[in-house]
This record gives structure tokens, sequence and C-alpha cells, in this order.
């Protein structure tokens, strides 16, 4: 039963209340989204990634993403890069900050501007330079460092297991394993075999990652990889309420009042926010069609939201559909 895998896990010195964690998203774990997730108690939220070099050249937008909640601790923020130095002079960098707890190194994004740039999956192909970074940023933080990766580059580059050993060799606290290669994206089915191998060869914390979408998914990948923790991505969006089901081991199926009161909540949370409240409207167009995915005739209602700009025609649209 999936109980028995649910339970508090260490991270380093940091003491998280479970392991059922808010996977770093692009564009999608901003704090109105993790802010959402909070309330069913995920033992980890992760921020969406920032570039090391933007935040080398003070980027303001870069530097946002790392902005931590006043409740969300323990913290993981997450970034990418692929120079050690300049990884080692932003770890510096959040040294400093209190209310980071945890710093996250992306080395599986297969967004085609980061692997091209070698950020990302890119780093994949050249594991001396996986090696650098993970020993750079280990003697310099004063934080735990964890890793998120890949099952590979390709099927010919399957680098999951050799990535977790640098890992551990350098004193890394946890890894996550996607079981996907970049090459794959998100398409086909995860490898959980990847991800049990890489339980196997190390002893430090593995969580597993990819296709993670309901209580039935969680406990299999549980009981297949023998993963100390898992990570739920896609699983998440439009369904906060995932991590409620996996907590309480029973699916939850919210009913249509409770997802327009989160909808709304959620909407609210974006124009507190955002500088601009078309912004909000922009960003909140991909989380509103998530949260109406599978509902009868929802098709029109997007189209028509997709068109507005106006907040307050947004709300009442959705009041429209989903109201009792």
């Amino acid at each position: 039963m999936l109980e028995k895998y649910i339970k508090p896990i260490k991270i380093g010195n940091i003491e998280v209340k479970n392991n059922i964690f808010l996977a770093p998203m692009a564009g999608v774990t901003d704090i109105p989204f993790r802010k959402i997730c909070r309330k069913f108690s995920p033992g980890l939220t992760f921020t969406e990634m920032a570039s090391t070099k933007a935040l080398e050249f003070k980027s303001v937008k870069t530097d946002r993403i790392l902005n931590i909640m006043e409740d969300e601790r323990p913290s993981v923020v997450q970034i990418f890069g692929n120079d050690k130095d300049v990884i080692r002079h932003t770890i510096e960098m959040l040294n400093e900050d209190d209310s980071i707890d945890i710093i996250d190194i992306n080395m599986g994004c297969p967004a085609p501007k980061l692997v091209k740039n070698g950020d990302g999956a890119g780093l994949l192909l050249h594991l001396d330079k996986v090696e650098e970074i993970i020993k750079e940023a280990t003697s310099v933080s004063k934080k735990p460092i964890t890793v998120k990766t890949r099952k590979g580059f390709n099927n010919d580059i399957i680098t999951a297991v050799e990535v977790a050993k640098l890992c551990e060799k350098y004193g890394v606290a946890m890894i996550t394993v996607h079981g996907r290669t970049r090459e794959e994206y998100y398409t086909g089915k995860a490898d959980l075999d990847i991800i049990k191998a890489v339980k196997e060869a190390v002893s430090i914390p593995v969580i597993g990652n990819g296709d993670i979408v309901d209580v039935e998914s969680a406990e299999h990948m549980f009981e297949y990889t023998g993963c100390d923790g898992i990570m739920i991505a896609r699983g998440a969006q439009g369904n906060p309420w995932i991590f409620k089901s996996i907590l309480e081991c029973k699916d939850y199926v919210p009913t249509k009042s409770e997802r327009l009161s989160m909808i709304l909540e959620h909407i609210d949370n974006a124009l507190e926010y955002e500088t601009y409240e078309k912004n909000a409207v922009l960003k909140m167009r991909k989380h509103i069609a998530w949260y109406l995915k599978g509902i009868k005739n929802s098709t029109v209602v997007k189209d028509k939201i997709n068109r507005m700009d106006d907040i307050n025609e947004v709300k009442k649209a959705l009041i429209e559909f989903l109201g009792e």
C-alpha cells in the first residue's frame, strides 16, 4: 500500500515533512501556483529554474524567480548553467539568503535553447563538465546541493547512473531522475528501470520523476524503483489536489464548485504577484486550460477566455461555466 512509502525525508541537514514534491517547471511553478499547491502539503515546492548567467548580470526578472514565500519552508531554488565559476558565484550569493534552504541544479531540461548553450540536458553530453560543476557547487555551498537529471541524452548516451555516482562522490544531498532521455522530451512512457538502477547504485536519496498522475502511478513508482520520494510535474498542472490524493492514498476528484473556487483563488494570486493585469491574464490562460481539461464542453469556454484581456470577464466566463 502507498501509505508505507510516504514518510519524512532528510536532505543534507534539512528535515522535510514528507517525500512528495512539486517539480520545478519553467513558466509554471511561480509563486501563485506554488501557493495553490502548498495548500495540499507537498514536502517541497521548487521554484522555476533561474539562469546563473542572468543572475551574474543582475537580471531583476531572473532574480525574482528565486523569491520565496514566507510559509514556503523548507524552500528549494533551482538554477542552471554550464560554467562552474558562474555557478560558484551564484551559490555564494544564495548562501547569504536565509530564506533559501536547498539549491537544486538542473541537468535535465530538454529545451532546445538551453541544450544548444550546453545547459540543462546539454550537460549530459559532457560528464567531465558535470563533474566540475558538482564538485565546485558542493565545495562552496553552505546549503544542501541537489541535482535533477534525466535518463540520458538519447538512447545511445544513458548517463543517469554515472551522474548519480558523481553526485554521491562529491556530497550532493539528493538526486532526482526523470525516466526519459532528452531526445524523448515528454513522449512515450518514463523508464522506471533507470530510476531503479540509480537507486541501486547510490546511497543518497533518489527521487523518482515521470508519469505520476494519481495514487496508482505514485505507488507504482515507489514499489517498482525503491525510490526515496517522488516528484510530480505535469500531474499537478490544473490538479493541485494530486498532493491531497497521494498523501491521503485515495484519488480525490474536486467538484465543479471546488474547481471554480481554486481557479479564482489562483487568479487572485496572479493579480497580486504580477505587476500588470495583462501579464496575469496571459499567464493564467494555460492554467485555466489545465483546470478545465476533461470537463464536458470546456473547449468553447477555453477558446473564449483565450481571447479575453479583462480579468473580470475571465472570471465571469468561469463562473457562468462552472457555477452550480
